[in-house]
């Protein structure tokens, strides 16, 4: 809010020759011409030497100015550097008066601001505050030291009190706002962008899944896209104030009024910093606050404090330093302090919402967003560092470095929570076509999360996780498993106890279906979907080809038994019996019958077979095919043989449809219906 524009000043001269007696005029004028004069020296000379140049010669002129006997550019003394500064000369008779006056009469118009008026009026207002600080400093003339020292003191109070305000008003009036509309909306893009933006069609409730499928390695691409609030330093006051608050700063800190300066500077600009943080979305919240906030609201709140952080530091406590290094540079001591005290609030409330996200309930969904919280942290720690000097700065950042270590502890916590809750889970409802469970899809996309954030996983985890390792498959590998276990990283360890609790916990699931086959199916799906995952992403650089094959082994070994398991007494019937002969030997009649009752038996044992086994689902085309191929393998010939070894004694009685139902093509037709999750047509078969 500004000012309204000040009316003429009446200068110090009309003053003067108002109030003074007529008599006193002339000694007035002296007084005046001297005090300009010095005034004038003081101003443009650049050392000593240049002063007594200057002075005389003014004193060619009038021998008046030979008075201007001032010291002032006093020699350093051989211990200057260590003993305070000398006092200032008192300024000329008749200069503090006039000094007095214009101070008086601008604390008697406290509704204006004088920097707000002519330039003019600014630089005579600070000229008298000058005059009357040198009075106070000096300790006036030896015969009324005392009077004139409270004269000072008093006048010198009225114009500090007017400095405060007319700092606060600069201060207040030339901040910068932040952007808020262009952040919000870079904001919304990144968190469009966010990995938490997740499939609801997952039914594992234990953890309250959410899948990533069609990208999870380009995931955090938020975290990575970068904020373009990152690295932008903003003016936050405009720069052409920046000359006015120093010079107000400068006359402050020389007058005494250091603490008056540090509580008005630090006040304003916490209340500014305050605002910005609101605009980024970093709200002042309690840890009990934190803890009761649901899980959406939450991760909300954590995504912008990532942000905030990296823009709080790249941008608001950079350029806070900044503002601070030019405002206050009369003072090295005063500069550090008020730069602390003015942004300890902000790193509070960043540091306040850090510990309570820290201490919250332990649950998978937020471990992603905690370590983006973790590296934001650990990325500017070394940036804050630049930022606070001296003792208050060093406490500064240990509160940082022990949220940072917080935070760590949070990472892993949730990660020995989400192994719990893997070996834990114990759902009894069995996928109905084999197909992938809901905790497969998530598990593993979940770790390859993970993976994104690995150097700062495998710091965290350190070597502690090789110890934690179940060593279950390394008894089983022998040496060779205990040494590929020992050339993972810590969190490649880590991988590997969380995927073996996965695979135990899907070998317990395979156990709900009743049906042998239907189990290898599900193993194989499984199996196969992990295998994939790991293929096509950087765990499998994580976890390497030997992990890969043994899974791939295990998918075999799974093929075979379902082979074995459904198609066995399929094939039975199509076998010659131990004691039987071949077609024209034995009795035509007995032999006929015989056969006949294996066609059946065949024709019963593949219908059961095809009406269960289309509705079972294989999801991957290569493993659906594979399968079909190895089932031809095995049927359509020994199908083909036996059709033609027996087939004439069945083709050439009445109703031999009832046993010859399909030719080989019409079994081939047959199995190409099978894993599809859906029932096949309504009938392949055809009459030879």
């Amino acid at each position: 809010m500004s000012a309204p524009p000040a009316p003429p000043h009446p200068q110090p001269e009309e003053l003067e020759v108002a109030e003074e007696p007529p008599a006193a005029a002339g000694g007035v004028g002296n007084d005046k011409v001297l005090a300009a004069a010095q005034h004038i020296v003081k101003s443009l000379a650049t050392s000593k030497n240049a002063a007594d140049d200057m002075i005389r010669i003014l004193s060619g002129f009038d021998h008046r100015f030979s008075s201007i006997t001032a010291d002032l550019f006093p020699s350093p003394s051989p211990s200057s550097g260590a003993g305070p500064t000398p006092p200032p000369p008192p300024p000329p008779r008749g200069a503090f008066e006039a000094a007095e006056r214009l101070i008086r009469q601008w604390d008697a118009t406290p509704e204006l601001l004088v920097f707000e008026g002519p330039e003019g009026d600014v630089a005579d207002y600070l000229e008298a505050v000058d005059v009357t600080v040198d009075q106070l400093l000096s300790g006036g003339g030896a015969a009324a030291a005392d009077a004139e020292a409270e004269a000072a003191g008093v006048v010198v109070q009225l114009a500090m009190a007017r400095m405060e305000e007319e700092l606060r008003h600069l201060m207040v009036r030339h901040a910068v706002p932040l952007d808020a509309s262009g952040l919000f909306c870079s904001l919304r893009r990144l968190s469009l962008e966010s990995m938490d933006d997740l499939d609801t069609s997952s039914e594992f409730d234990p953890i309250t899944p959410h899948s990533l499928e069609g990208g999870p390695d380009t995931a955090r691409s938020a975290s990575l896209v970068g904020n373009p609030f990152d690295d932008q330093v903003f003016d936050l006051v405009r720069p052409e104030a920046i000359d006015d608050l120093r010079s107000i700063a400068q006359r402050m800190d020389r007058a005494g009024y250091a603490s008056e300066l540090e509580q008005v500077y630090c006040g304003v600009r916490r209340d500014l910093l305050d605002e910005c943080l609101a605009v980024l979305g970093v709200e002042r919240l309690s840890i009990d606050e934190v803890q009761r906030m649901e899980w959406k609201l939450l991760n909300d709140k954590m995504k912008k404090w990532v942000h905030g952080v990296k823009t709080v530091v790249r941008s608001l406590l950079t350029g806070e330093r900044r503002i601070c290094d030019q405002v206050l540079a009369v003072s090295d001591e005063l500069r550090d302090e008020c730069f602390v005290e003015s942004t300890k609030g902000c790193i509070m409330q960043i540091l306040n919402f850090g510990d309570a996200v820290a201490v919250c309930s332990r649950s998978p969904e937020k471990l992603s967003r905690i370590l983006d919280m973790y590296e934001a942290l650990a990325e500017v720690i070394p940036e804050l560092k630049e930022l606070f000097f001296g003792n208050s700065g060093n406490d500064v950042i240990c509160d940082l470095e022990g949220v940072l270590e917080r935070l760590g502890d949070a990472v892993k916590g949730t990660l020995l929570e989400f192994g719990k809750v893997l070996q834990q889970e114990s759902s009894r409802r069995p996928m109905m076509a084999g197909e992938i469970h809901p905790m497969t899809r998530y598990v593993m996309n979940y770790l390859r999360l993970l993976v994104v954030y690995s150097d700062t996983l495998d710091k965290l985890l350190g070597d502690d996780s090789a110890g934690d390792v179940d060593h279950s498959d390394t008894h089983r590998g022998g040496d060779d498993e205990e040494e590929y276990l020992e050339s993972l990283s810590p969190l490649g360890r880590h991988l590997v106890k969380l995927i073996s609790y996965l695979e135990a916990n899907l070998e317990e699931k395979s156990k709900l279906y009743e049906d042998g086959a239907l189990q290898c199916i599900f193993s194989m799906n499984n199996i196969l979907y992990i295998v994939q995952k790991v293929k096509d992403s950087e765990l499998g650089r994580i976890l390497g080809d030997h992990w890969i094959r043994r899974r791939r082994g295990k998918i075999r070994q799974n093929s075979k038994n379902y082979l074995r398991i459904s198609w066995t007494k399929v094939l039975s019937f199509l076998k010659d019996d131990a004691h039987g002969g071949r077609s024209g030997s034995g009795s035509g009649s007995g032999n006929s019958s015989r056969i006949k009752e294996k066609f059946k038996n065949f024709n019963l044992a593949f219908d059961e077979i095809y009406r269960s086994q289309t509705l079972w689902k294989v999801p991957d085309p290569q493993l659906r095919e594979e399968l079909k191929i190895s089932i031809s393998e095995n049927v359509i010939p020994a199908y083909r043989a036996f059709l033609g070894r027996y087939g004439s004694l069945v083709d050439s009685g009445r109703n031999s449809g009832r046993y010859i139902k399909y030719t080989p093509e019409d079994l081939e037709n047959q199995l190409s219906d099978l894993f599809e999750g859906s029932l096949g047509p309504a009938n392949h078969s055809r009459r030879r």
